[in-house]
């Protein structure tokens, strides 16, 4: 990937000259919070995400979860694009989770960029 200047008043490049929109901010946390929803099959809690009007998801994991450490401990950003396998095959990043789909009608990947992981999601065009 090549690096990216840009000055203090220009969007970020992956939004700006690639076209990702922001989709929200993966919070990771040691603590319940109220009207958090298990997703057993990503051993994950998430909340936050419906009501937050920044787009903030509180993501609390099971201690088997099999994600990366990485993903548990550090904030990612989530970018929704338009064809995952695209981007993915374009952006030159490591993938720390390959594509996969956690709920119906989503594709999701992470990826790493300078020690900080972004997450790509793609939505069925039918959800």
């Amino acid at each position: 990937m090549k690096r990216c200047q840009r000055r203090d008043n220009e969007p970020p490049y992956a939004t700006a000259k690639w076209g990702w929109r922001y989709h929200h901010l993966g919070i990771p946390t040691k603590e319940a919070k109220p009207g958090e929803i298990h997703l057993p099959q990503l051993k994950i809690h998430v909340s936050g995400f419906k009501t937050s009007p920044f787009g903030i998801e509180w993501m609390r994991f099971d201690p088997d979860c099999p994600i990366p450490e990485v993903v548990r401990t550090v904030p990612h950003v989530a970018f929704e694009v338009n064809d995952l396998d695209r981007e993915l095959r374009e952006c030159g990043l490591e993938i720390l989770c390959p594509p996969g789909a956690p709920s119906a009608g989503v594709r999701a990947a992470m990826v790493m960029h300078d020690g900080a992981p972004v997450e790509l999601i793609e939505f069925s065009k039918n959800h």
